[in-house]
């Protein structure tokens, strides 16, 4: 199995040579065999002609360039339609002629410049040996040549398709490229704004707290300490972050640890917001990407929280299934129409809430985020688990 893997992989970098060399030397064997030989193409209706050393040469010259097709275009064209010539005019009517449309497919699909100056010069080239072939002939029809002039012009037609097909399928593959770069740019964006944005709130309604504090020194270290230990994590998590921007990291995040829900949570109430915490069931064995996004959800939502509904009640429910997490935050609000009016503000700049609903919607998830009628807010979301997107 892995020398079988060896030869594809030489196979394939060896390039489309290797691939139209056995043609090449297929066409020349089969030229000289009694059942092909004198069989092939006929222009001008010259009598067969016995092969001698020129139709060696005239085969060689037709079947062998094939093997070049692709780094020289033109060369390959030029010497097979110098054998073809010979073949044609000494009347051999070698088998090896069929490397005359292969060739001007090769042309077609491969030639970068000067296109149309080949097809001026093959077409030009073309009258002097219909001339030749129709003065040496049994006077055959010029209907005969101008059929023939069309079969090869469809070969170069096809050979044009191909590199259109081709130029096509690169755009496609750079427009796909630079998407995916587009969407990683965001799903860092959006981590960051995660990580900071929760982070900042909480150190800066710590320190804030901290000013009031003066009076009891006990108190006073405790929400410094906090602050300590949330910068200390937002360090963390930025390294993490960091290091997806190293080549030799994965492409994705690691999945917050067991328990981080628990120190998140642990973390908002040092910052003095007063959250009700439940959890039921296990993570299942595989989730995904699905116990990342629950985490960034109840972080965003306590973050919104401390920014919008400082002091409120805040409940967090975390329920996990085999197949899907489900998380809902709500605030009590006190029912004043400043708090409803902050309220109305959590979609923010677009990597918040809003963030979240698209990392929802790509796990096939539900997500709402709607006002209370007290003036809180509620986060409900559905992930469904497994899910490695």
């Amino acid at each position: 199995m892995i020398r079988l893997s060896r030869l594809t992989e030489l196979w394939r970098r060896s390039g489309t040579g290797v691939w139209y060399l056995p043609l090449a030397l297929l066409l020349f064997t089969a030229s000289f065999l009694p059942g092909f030989r004198s069989n092939g193409t006929e222009l001008g209706g010259l009598p067969n002609r016995p092969f001698d050393t020129l139709a060696i040469a005239a085969v060689a010259l037709q079947c062998l360039p094939l093997a070049g097709r692709r780094q020289w275009p033109a060369i390959c064209f030029a010497l097979v339609s110098l054998g073809f010539a010979i073949d044609q005019l000494r009347g051999y009517h070698s088998v090896a002629g069929t490397a005359l449309p292969i060739a001007l497919i090769s042309v077609g699909s491969h030639l970068r410049h000067h296109r149309r100056t080949f097809v001026i010069l093959a077409s030009v080239a073309y009258v002097p040996l219909s001339v030749a072939l129709f003065l040496l002939g049994p006077g055959e029809p010029p209907a005969e040549f101008v059929t023939f002039y069309m079969a090869v012009a469809l070969a170069w037609g096809v050979g044009t398709w191909l590199r259109s097909t081709r130029a096509a399928e690169a755009e496609r593959r750079l427009r796909v490229a630079e998407d995916t770069r587009v969407a990683e740019r965001a799903r860092i964006a959006r981590e960051l704004h995660d990580v900071v944005t929760h982070h900042v709130t909480a150190m800066v309604v710590q320190a804030e707290a901290a000013r009031y504090l003066t009076s009891a020194p006990d108190r006073l270290d405790q929400s410094l300490t906090a602050v300590t230990d949330t910068g200390r994590r937002a360090i963390t998590d930025l390294r993490h972050l960091l290091d997806l921007l190293n080549p030799d990291h994965g492409t994705e995040p690691p999945p917050p640890p067991a328990g981080r829900l628990l120190t998140l949570v642990e973390q908002t109430r040092r910052a003095g917001q007063p959250v009700e915490f439940t959890e039921e069931g296990a993570p299942a064995d595989s989730t995904g990407s699905a116990d990342l996004v629950a985490y960034r959800v109840v972080q965003e939502s306590l973050t919104n929280a401390l920014k919008y509904a400082q002091g409120d009640r805040t409940s967090v429910r975390v329920r996990h299934t085999e197949r899907e997490i489900t998380v809902e935050v709500s605030t009590a609000g006190s029912g004043a129409d400043g708090s409803a009016r902050k309220a109305a503000t959590l979609g923010g700049s677009g990597r918040g809430l809003a963030g979240l609903r698209e990392r929802v919607d790509v796990l096939g998830g539900d997500f709402s985020a709607d006002l209370q009628k007290d003036g809180g807010f509620v986060v409900r979301v559905r992930i469904p688990a497994g899910n490695p997107s």
